[in-house]
């Protein structure tokens, strides 16, 4: 008779009684990887994100470069041809200037019709100089501005602030901001900040 009575439970090998601790370990080890790749992912999106708000502000500067240099041309093509218009108009000016106004009065004939074309040509030419942006400076009353005005001579005046405009010999124009020609102008001398005297200076009138 066969006294072989062992039990199921008895032909478990000690390798498959040590299989469970390890099985729980391995999604641990598994986990690590997967980690460091989305650490990476995160990382890689920021930089790419980064990369693009600069490649969008630096697209942003180039537009906005490109339309002040296309409004720039456009405002300041003309001002070679506006500054020989400004010669033209001088001659006319000059013209005009020369004949006595009695002379002008009292013109009639092929003489009033010359003087006249002569201002209307002038007028015309003002209004298209002023169409295409060229406007004259300021000048008279107005603080002398280097930039703008040209002194030619200075005029003793103790009633006017020292460095003010007291008389335009040549108009001045301007396209935009840029300035085709300053204004030819004397500038007042002697008076203080307010149009007194200066400390200091005498009066030679008494």
């Amino acid at each position: 008779m066969n006294d072989d009575t062992s039990k199921p439970e008895d032909h478990k090998t000690a390798p498959e009684a040590e299989a469970t601790p390890m099985a729980d370990a391995a999604p641990a080890e598994a986990m690590q990887p997967e980690a460091e790749a989305t650490e990476a992912l995160k990382a890689e999106n920021a930089d790419l994100r980064d990369k693009l708000l600069r490649t969008i502000a630096e697209m942003e500067n180039l537009r906005k470069r490109t339309e002040r240099e296309i409004s720039d041309t456009r405002s300041y093509a003309i001002a070679g041809f506006a500054r020989d218009m400004l010669t033209a108009t001088d001659s006319l000016s000059r013209a005009l200037m020369v004949l006595p106004a009695e002379a002008r009065d009292t013109a009639d004939g092929a003489m009033k019709s010359l003087i006249e074309g002569i201002e209307m040509t002038e007028r015309e030419m003002q209004r298209l100089l002023a169409k295409h942006g060229v406007k004259p400076i300021e000048a008279e009353g107005q603080k002398f501005d280097p930039h703008k005005h040209q002194a030619m001579f200075e005029v003793p005046d103790p009633s006017r602030p020292e460095g003010t405009v007291v008389q335009v010999v040549q108009t001045g124009f301007a396209i935009g901001e840029r300035v085709l020609r300053p204004a030819m102008v004397g500038v007042a001398k002697g008076g203080g900040s307010k149009g007194q005297p200066a400390e200091g200076s005498v009066d030679k009138s008494a």
